[in-house]
């Protein structure tokens, strides 16, 4: 019988994520990773395998937990347009800019891995898509509310949202203002959400 762990994997799983969005993938090495978790190496590799089957497995419960979060926050919302809203207005939402410099753990690790490790693209495909398809579900109960115009087609304007959303953080990560961010985002959404005539 396998010996039970003797340590919080959610809790090393949170750390862990912690060192690789702060550093990157390059960046963080495994003394890194094992200041972190708290784990021994032989604890840390056991349980979780080599640093890259550690990393994927870090984007892939970040990515689904987001997800979640997401779907969460559309159910709760009153009108689906505020929540599309908030949405892209996501990276300038901390007035202290921090939010906007550390980014996106995500979008971080497409820019610096998606044309070197396949999986990291094909997880970033997989997660564009759900947001995307979760972003269509909230402009199509926009346009039932009367908040989105009849002729707009939400597929097409969740993925347009989704980009401006991708440059905000792009951005962020720079140390763009957050009220200059957040000018950007308005400007694009007053394009990309066109309202109903009244």
């Amino acid at each position: 019988m396998a010996r039970p762990r003797e340590f919080d994997e959610h809790r090393v799983m949170l750390a862990v994520r912690d060192a690789f969005w702060d550093k990157g993938y390059a960046g963080t090495s495994m003394d890194d990773l094992l200041r972190a978790s708290g784990l021994g190496k032989g604890s840390l590799y056991g349980a979780f395998g080599d640093k890259r089957s550690l990393f994927l497995r870090v984007l892939r419960e970040y990515d689904d937990a987001n997800l979640r979060a997401l779907r969460e926050r559309l159910a709760a919302s009153a009108r689906a347009i505020d929540f599309v809203r908030e949405f892209a207005l996501g990276p300038a939402g901390d007035p202290s800019g921090a939010v906007a410099r550390r980014g996106c753990l995500l979008a971080n690790s497409n820019a610096e891995l998606a044309t070197s490790t396949p999986e990291v693209a094909a997880e970033a495909r997989r997660s564009y898509g759900l947001i995307a398809a979760t972003l269509t579900e909230a402009l199509e109960r926009a346009r039932r509310e009367g908040d989105l115009a009849p002729d707009a087609d939400p597929a097409e304007t969740a993925r347009a949202v989704l980009v401006a959303q991708l440059g905000l953080i792009a951005l962020g990560r720079t140390g763009t203002d957050v009220a200059a961010l957040a000018a950007m985002g308005d400007s694009a959404l007053a394009r990309l959400l066109p309202a109903p005539r009244r």
